[in-house]
């Protein structure tokens, strides 16, 4: 019999990436729209990507079995 093979989340992997020390990189919230009232320095720091905290690491880690 054959094992089944554990199936990647495909919403989760267009959204989060795992980095080599096993950490989560994801988006940063409040991007996407309204940005004429948001300062440049705002939206600047909002382009950049951020680390998830721990527990969502290991729910990530968890949707994304195939990222190591």
């Amino acid at each position: 019999m054959a094992k089944v093979k554990m199936k990647t989340n495909r919403a989760a992997a267009k959204r989060f990436k795992v980095r080599d020390g096993g950490s989560v990189k994801r988006k940063k919230a409040f991007h996407s729209h309204i940005l004429t009232k948001k300062t440049t320095k705002r939206c600047r720091n909002l382009r950049k990507r951020a680390t998830a905290d721990t527990v969502m690491t290991h729910a990530v880690q968890g949707l994304l079995p195939n990222s190591r």
